[in-house]
């Protein structure tokens, strides 16, 4: 049996490069990567519970993965993130994003993308024990169980 290691650790030996200091990242980038790693936590939580038809899949998953679930469960979280972790969400919430808000009001847009920031600060940092642990306290902080 292979030995398991991380999606990152798998991708960094498949497609290796410069690794570059994840602090100096800009927010949006890390926002860019934390949106995706929020995606497949929540997709895959939903894939695991039950083999539905994809829309039905899709019905479930936007309920957190929209930037309104994302306020709510970021300000739930907000006295359980460490300094560093408070302060990759106000880079990430202050950062001026150049798409705007489709179904979320503009403050609800910046604490979602501050949000996404630190899953994305966190998986780059290997640390997705860390990302898991605070989407999932998050969820039920704010009253959403998956």
């Amino acid at each position: 049996m292979e030995e398991s290691i991380s999606l990152l650790a798998a991708i960094r030996e498949t497609f290796p490069g410069k690794q570059q200091d994840i602090r100096s990242y800009s927010p949006l980038t890390l926002a860019y990567i934390g949106d995706a790693i929020y995606d497949l936590i929540i997709r895959t939580v939903v894939v695991e519970r039950a083999n539905r038809p994809a829309n039905d899949l899709h019905r479930i998953t936007v309920r957190y993965v929209s930037a309104t679930a994302q306020s709510r469960i970021v300000e739930a979280l907000m006295d359980r993130l460490t300094e560093e972790e408070q302060s990759v969400y106000r880079r990430g919430r202050n950062s001026k994003p150049h798409t705007t808000a489709k179904n979320a009001t503009t403050a609800d847009y910046m604490k979602a993308t501050g949000f996404e920031a630190v899953l994305g600060f966190l998986y780059l940092n290997g640390e997705m024990k860390r990302a898991l642990e605070l989407v999932k306290e998050g969820i039920g902080l704010a009253g959403m169980e998956l």
